[in-house]
């Protein structure tokens, strides 16, 4: 469990130091010409595209081991993006046949985080 924590402490700093990078050159290459949020939106489907390798691979051809998947998947993954958590467990949910459920799970967690980035940009004021 220590291993497993520092494994994750770890490549959540990786993570969030790449997302960092990502987010800071979109904006000064990219936020002139648009007001698109690039590097939100890059990091966003970068995650989803990595963790969707990671977990064919960790499921399927490739046997990687818990401390492994707590370093890439949790930690790295995780702080360059949780939406690829977000993908990820909906497509599980897809893939284990429950349509229904990864159809609302996707859409109740975009429509209540939306509208919980409203609740509390209205609390803060």
């Amino acid at each position: 469990m220590a291993l497993k924590l520092v494994l994750v402490f770890l490549g959540g700093g990786l993570g969030s130091s790449l997302r960092f990078l990502l987010g800071y050159w979109s904006v000064h290459h990219l936020a002139t010409v648009t007001r698109w949020p690039w590097g939100t939106f890059a990091a966003n489907l970068l995650g989803c595209l990595a963790v969707g390798m990671a977990g064919g691979y960790a499921m399927g051809r490739l046997f990687v081991d818990d401390a492994s998947r707590a370093f890439l998947i949790i930690g790295v993954l995780g702080g360059f993006t949780t939406f690829s958590s977000f993908g990820f467990e909906t497509f599980a949910l897809y893939r284990a046949g429950h349509l229904a459920l990864a159809l609302g799970y996707a859409t109740a967690s975009v429509l209540l985080g939306l509208a919980a980035v409203a609740a509390g940009y209205a609390l803060s004021r």
